[in-house]
């Protein structure tokens, strides 16, 4: 059986936030017992990883990786239009990803200890997000 709901996350700034509980609050239950979670994230100026979700110095350096990694206002960036966050934000998009697929054991989502699930937002002000979740069982 497959399983599909859309929602919203809520608008946050600019940096990497770790959202599993409230993707949580948006799946069906009960998850079932075995299976897979997709989570497509429909922007293409934020991204979804997997990462730690004990220390938040972990967040806070992952935005400072990809702020070094892929600069604002580069002299050879066409689409400017969207402000200074957006072309950087699209390319960051494309190194992290849109999508996430995680495993369904027991009912519960199958992360590591200290694993949790991030929204990176790379706008300065994105908006809400908006999720599509799909639940293969």
């Amino acid at each position: 059986m497959i399983q599909q709901t859309s929602f919203r996350l809520q608008a946050r700034r600019r940096g990497c936030h770790l959202v599993t509980r409230e993707i949580m609050e948006h799946l069906p239950k009960p998850l079932p017992k075995t299976g897979l979670l997709n989570l497509f994230v429909q922007h293409t100026s934020c991204a979804l990883s997997i990462n730690e979700n004990a220390d938040p110095d972990v967040r806070s350096d992952m935005e400072k990786i990809m702020n070094h990694v892929v600069k604002e206002n580069e002299p050879y960036y066409d689409h400017t239009l969207e402000g200074l966050d957006d072309m950087p934000a699209h390319a960051k998009c494309s190194l992290f990803g849109v999508s996430l697929t995680i495993p369904i054991t027991n009912g519960s989502l199958n992360l590591g200890t200290w694993q949790g699930i991030y929204l990176c937002e790379f706008r300065d002000y994105g908006g809400e997000r908006r999720i599509v979740a799909t639940i293969y069982e």
